[in-house]
């Protein structure tokens, strides 16, 4: 049937900042909505909190909010656009609860919005674990016993009746990433996590449900329209049994054990889920679990939208579920729309994959010390990777490689000197890894079966049997049998090379099929010729031992032996493909050679992770975009299918590999055989392609934009501090430390405290303030132990020590150079004080209280620096000041994650006009003349991951932990810095009580912030130096004491004294000012900030940010907060 023409306002709601369960797929997704709308003509309103998306971009939408993404807010931008219908279904649990509140609260029929995508009753059904329940039994599908509970005591009744033993799986209502969920295994653990969830959930509700621990969880991707037409676009097989949640399990696509009786029996329930919970159309995620031993199939959920798995499944097969789910919102039925890649089959044709998809989640468990790091139903992981083979062994290979944590493919668990496992207490063992899932488990299992292979002789005698099956039962009780095969395939074939020393033509190709890398042979053939003689080379062999990647890479030059590249085409290649999605592989033929048209290739920035996300994904679009208007063809190489970069019709040509310098260079020597022009871009990707661009320039690989060398002059400390001295810039004293002793020494000369981190990183890797020599030979001998990511540059790991400068102003700059003019797109103040690292800081645009004295030497400083360097594209400044001295603290001549941010405040693409620039375009001819007027007030917060990952303490310091972003804007900052915190869900309170407990170097400047509350009529409250310190002059405070070193989060002591805990349980506190300060007042505020972080209470750990928070309640107080659109603030 024809689109509607009923309507021509659509209302889309986004999904919020990153977080843990709530990733970039959901700018993928929405920003495919967005233009799948407007191309069929309907006018786009979007709604997002979130700065770093494409989504936001004014350019996606016809009106564009970048505002908090609460009901209240909702409701004006309803009221002021007037849109016809809502489509809940692209922006996450978020945007779906957004729009299930908007619905009861009758707000949408007040203005007459009508719900397109998914109606009311079936996002209620699939959310309500008690009618999704009662949905699956009137269809005659099985789900697991379980009943819904309001209280703790309701949940023990249940517990009694229904299941009546332990395990017991407890699952909050309407949460997203497993928020709250977890399996309890005594009483104890069933009180606690009940009533930690009846808090998560937003209608504080509990699932009391028998656990399916060990089960094995399948996924489906499934469509459905109107006309009851119904496809299942991907099946996906979670390796890890039920009892991991999905985001953090390694998945693969199709799914590989089912019969094809079970998969059709899956695939009629799942079309049976979607008819009984009423989705009309669109795409939804069932999930299910089946009893390894009896075979009994289970529905866990179904979810009415767009998710996680929708983005996987639309990468893996080439099929955009987003896109058509927007079509049939809007009329469509599958059978009218045409599938992109093959140009001819249509939307009704379910895809048809001849290759292995592989996900692997990565974590960032280093990022937080003394959080759980066992995985259980509630995510943690913060990234993600895809890899595509013709094979699953293939597939995992390129995946571990994918990851970036040091590792060249499968191999053993990593150990130090000592043999101890890297990152784990020194009484950690392989069995124990083995035993707990935990992100290291799959290397764990690979190391038993590699030791199984490596015990025998290989003879295939009996006794070698024996060790095999042995390995095989043992693992096969963690995964299932036929993966466990597969691994131990890639082990016997590892054992297999290091016994014979040598690599000869046939041995390498099926290497190479098997998914081993360069890097990954030569290790393993100098770890099997240790004590030998250096390698002997002959035309077609190479033997061990201290063999180099590049040896390997020459053996296969010589061979001949090459990868080929296939297309993603959703079909099997029955059909003919006309868009270029391409993956690698070792056989005879590949598809879609390359064009004769001159190319750019963007390195993109791989997967997510604390310090490098969405924010450099962004950037990489806007320069495909930039290249394509300037007639190159662009050439995208990712590997993480959450992201906008990884969609296919992003660039010209997609490379779906992992970004190291073997794939990389293989990419380019294809793309060059066309006989055009091929030039690489690596400034936009974070870390992860600076990393490569020292190889590629020696492997004769042009890089455009700014050189290696500038980058490597920024980064090497010694020189750029040469550097800084010859152009008279101040900058805090430093040394470069690559032994205790060197630190020391360096310390003695400059003084406590410091500044300590690891050369090459990103986001404050491993980054402390060190107070004295006892915490600087820790940080030396213990802290810089961090995980391989760090090395995978080559570059050898330097300590940089640096002169912290406390109490000083940060500022951030970002500008775009063309090698004879430096224009500043942005100036942007922190907002909390030096020692919090730039992305865990909210920063305001335009800077809100330094002098314009200091703002023209910032101007003239970075001028000198962009040209000193010879930046050509973009750069970013890092500056602080104190006693009226600026100095600078790092020069990154790349892209940095406050680009977004900047270029929607100001609205110059930053990205896209720097992109010309590194084309070879001038300033002038891109029109960027001048640093950017900005009107009003712009402020970013950071959004933290404390709710997902227990145990972590919330205190912020140099090393950032941040996952995601919000943005504020207003006509004055105090209006802004509220929005931005409402953004967060940091939601500021305009009465009640605040608890203000503060170091004694900060309780001078905490009295004007006491004054100022009990001005605005809060109630105080203090533990007793402090509240001694307010009681002087005259304010009226309530003395509380500190809470006992023995007292638990959620109960209390009971003894008698009334704490800081009591008064935050009972309800008195809506806000928190805490500034620990040495490890005694640190414990004790820790139990502060955890308790508060339960109960959600905003909680301040600065003096600069509780200012801040000032100027916001205040502006609340006198005026209602107002919204407006990216496009109605830049034309006026």
């Amino acid at each position: 049937m024809p689109k509607r023409t009923d309507i021509s306002s659509i209302l889309i709601i986004g999904s919020g900042p990153i977080v843990i369960g709530q990733a970039c797929e959901f700018d993928y997704s929405g920003a495919q909505a967005c233009k799948a709308l407007k191309a069929e003509g309907y006018r786009v309103v979007l709604v997002n909190s979130n700065p770093a998306t494409i989504m936001t971009d004014p350019e996606m939408a016809d009106a564009t909010y970048v505002e908090p993404l609460t009901v209240e807010l909702l409701e004006k931008i309803i009221a002021e656009e007037r849109p016809d219908a809502l489509l809940p279904t692209v922006g996450g649990q978020t945007g779906l609860n957004l729009a299930v509140a908007l619905a009861e609260q009758g707000i949408l029929e007040r203005h007459g919005v009508e719900l397109i995508g998914a109606n009311l009753r079936a996002m209620q059904v699939a959310e309500d674990r008690d009618l999704f329940k009662q949905a699956m039994t009137e269809v005659g599908l099985e789900s697991p016993r379980s009943r819904i509970a309001h209280s703790l005591e309701e949940a023990r009744e249940i517990f009694e009746t229904v299941i009546g033993r332990f395990p017991i799986f407890i699952r909050p209502s309407f949460t997203l990433g497993g928020s709250g969920a977890g399996t309890v295994f005594t009483q104890e653990e069933f009180d606690e996590k009940v009533a930690w969830g009846l808090q998560e959930s937003p209608v504080h509700t509990v699932l009391v449900e028998e656990s399916l621990i060990g089960w094995k969880e399948y996924e489906l991707e499934v469509m459905r329209d109107r006309a009851d037409n119904y496809v299942v676009v991907c099946s996906i097989e979670n390796l890890d049994p039920m009892g991991v949640h999905t985001g953090d399990s390694i998945t693969v696509a199709p799914s590989q054990t089912l019969t094809d009786k079970e998969y059709q029996r899956l695939r009629d329930q799942a079309r049976l889920v979607m008819r009984a919970v009423g989705v009309e159309t669109g795409g939804s995620n069932v999930q299910f679990a089946v009893d390894p031993d009896s075979g009994r199939v289970v529905v866990i959920e179904m979810n009415p939208r767009v998710s996680r798995s929708s983005a996987l499944a639309s990468k893996a097969t080439g099929f955009p579920i987003a896109k058509l789910a927007a079509k049939l919102a809007v009329g469509y039925t599958l059978d009218e729309l045409k599938n992109d890649i093959t140009q001819e089959t249509v939307a009704a044709f379910e895809p048809s994959i001849d290759y292995v998809v592989v996900k692997i989640p990565r974590w960032a468990f280093e990022k937080f010390p003394g959080v759980d790091r066992e995985l259980g139903p509630q995510m943690k992981s913060v990234g993600e990777v895809m890899a595509i083979g013709r094979t699953f062994k293939e597939a995992l290979q390129k995946g571990v490689r994918s990851l970036e944590i040091g590792r060249d493919g499968l191999g053993p668990l990593t150990r130090d000197g000592d043999g101890q496992l890297k990152g784990y207490a020194p009484d950690a063992s392989a069995a124990e890894l083995m035993r707990v899932p935990n992100r290291d488990r799959l290397f764990a299992v690979f190391e038993r079966l590699l030791e199984a292979e490596r015990g025998g002789s290989g003879s295939g005698s009996a006794e070698d049997g024996q060790a095999d099956y042995a390995a095989l039962r043992e693992c096969s009780e963690i995964y299932d049998p036929w993966f466990v095969a597969q691994m131990q395939e890639i082990a016997r074939f590892q054992v297999s090379i290091e016994r014979a020393g040598r690599l000869d033509e046939w041995t390498l190709r099926r290497a190479k099929r098997m998914g081993f890398s360069d890097a990954q042979l030569a290790r393993i053939l100098n770890e099997g010729g240790e004590g030998e003689e250096r390698s002997e080379e002959r035309e077609n062999t190479l033997q061990s031992s201290q063999l180099a990647e590049t040896d390997i890479r020459g053996l296969r030059q010589r061979l001949g032996v090459a990868p080929t590249y296939h297309q993603v085409d959703t079909c099997a290649a029955e059909f003919a493909a006309f868009t270029p999605y391409l993956y690698s592989s070792y056989e005879s033929e590949g598809e879609a050679p390359p064009t004769a048209r001159d190319k750019v290739i963007i390195l993109g920035g791989g997967p997510n992770r604390i310090g490098q996300g969405i924010e450099f994904d962004y950037c990489c679009c806007h320069a495909s975009f930039a290249l394509q208007e300037m007639g190159f063809e662009t050439v995208m190489i990712n590997c993480n299918p959450e992201t906008v970069s990884t969609d296919y019709d992003t660039s010209d040509r997609l490379y779906f590999e992992p970004l190291t310098l073997e794939d990389v260079l293989h990419i380019y020597h294809r793309e060059a055989e066309g006989g055009s022009q091929v030039k690489v871009l690596v400034q936009y990707g974070g870390q992860t392609p600076l990393n490569l661009a020292a190889g590629l320039q020696a492997a004769g690989v042009p890089i455009i934009g700014t050189q290696p060398e500038a980058i490597e002059l920024a980064e090497d400390r010694e020189r750029f501090s040469a550097l800084l001295a010859e152009l008279d810039i101040p900058a805090p004293d430093s040394g470069i430390a690559h032994s205790t002793g060197q630190a020391l020494a360096i310390a003695a000369r400059i003084g406590y405290p410091l500044v300590v981190r690891p050369s090459y990183v990103l986001g404050g890797r491993a980054m402390a303030i060190v107070d004295d020599e006892e915490s600087l030979r820790h940080y030396m001998s213990y802290a810089v132990d961090v995980d391989m990511e760090m090395t995978t540059s080559g570059q050898e790991v330097a300590i940089l020590v640096d002169q912290f400068l406390e109490d000083a102003y940060e500022v951030d700059v970002d500008a775009v150079a063309d090698g004879e003019r430096v224009v500043i797109g942005g100036i942007l103040q922190h907002i909390e004080e030096a020692g919090i690292h730039s992305g865990d800081s909210a920063c305001v645009l335009p800077p809100y209280k330094i002098s314009g004295y200091h703002l023209s030497i910032i101007r003239e400083y970075t001028e000198k620096l962009g040209l000193a360097l010879g930046v050509r594209g973009l750069m970013n400044v890092q500056y602080a000041i104190k006693d009226d001295v600026v100095y600078v603290i790092e020069v990154n001549p790349r892209a940095s994650r406050t680009v977004p941010f900047v270029s929607k405040a100001t609205g110059v693409p930053l990205a896209k006009m720097a992109a010309w620039v590194m084309a070879g375009k001038s300033l002038e001819e891109v029109g960027l003349l001048e640093e950017p007027e900005v009107r009003g007030f712009f402020v970013k917060e950071a959004v933290l991951p404390w709710k997902k990952l227990s145990g972590a303490d919330t205190l912020l310091g140099p090393e950032m932990r941040s996952t995601g972003e919000v943005m504020g804007h207003a006509h004055n900052f105090g209006h802004a810095f509220a929005k931005s915190q409402l953004g967060a869900e940091y939601r500021l309170p305009t009465d009640g009580g605040v608890l203000i407990t503060v170091n004694d170097y900060d309780k001078g400047a905490a009295l004007k912030l006491a004054r100022d509350f009990s001005r605005m009529g809060f109630d105080l409250y203090a533990t007793s130096g402090t509240a001694t310190l307010i009681q002087r002059v005259g304010l009226p405070v309530v003395v509380l004491n500190k809470a006992a070193a023995t007292e638990e989060s959620l109960h209390g002591a009971g003894n008698g004294a009334y704490t800081t805990l009591d008064a935050m349980r009972d309800g008195k506190i809506g806000l928190i000012i805490n500034t620990p300060l040495g490890p005694h007042s640190r414990a004790d505020g820790q139990r502060i900030r955890t308790l508060a972080t339960r109960m959600e209470i905003p909680l301040i750990t600065t003096l600069s940010a509780a200012q801040a928070a000032v100027n916001g309640i205040r502006a609340m107080m006198a005026a209602e907060l107002n919204v407006r659109s990216l496009q109605a603030h830049y034309d006026s």
